[in-house]
């Protein structure tokens, strides 16, 4: 099964300081796992994500490069219609999130893509949502 790779696992993947904690590691060995299996999928939004508050030209380049090899999911307007309703539900039940959050909820139940992903609030979304977690 393909697996869509949320904003916070490629952030601890593409960290340049600092060292990443037992957990971090066997994280970033997952995500090179389905990596050489083919197994990922990407959406603009997350690229922009990623991409996004890079000071460094060159380093904004590299990282753009790198992520050529990965093409996007082409994302239809019922996946937007969908996520709006993902939103209405969690809203609903007291669950507060974000608008990219939901569109990678509603893309993962459309595209029949787990999702992965160390933020927590896609736990709470599980709890009134259809989506599966990669890894858990």
């Amino acid at each position: 099964m393909k697996v869509l790779v949320d904003t916070s696992i490629w952030s601890l993947a593409l960290r340049r300081r600092g060292v990443l904690s037992e957990d971090e590691k066997v994280s970033v060995s997952a995500l090179i796992d389905l990596i050489d299996d083919a197994r990922v999928v990407m959406i603009g939004p997350i690229r922009q994500e990623l991409l996004s508050g890079i000071s460094s030209m060159s380093q904004f380049n590299d990282l753009k490069e790198h992520l050529q090899s990965f093409e996007d999911l082409p994302l239809y307007r019922e996946y937007y219609e969908r996520a709006a309703d993902f939103f209405n539900i969690c809203r609903r039940s007291g669950v507060q999130g974000s608008h990219i959050d939901f569109l990678i909820c509603a893309v993962a139940v459309e595209a029949d893509l787990q999702i992965y992903t160390s933020d927590r609030d896609f736990i709470q979304y599980a709890k009134h949502l259809p989506i599966r977690l990669y890894g858990t």
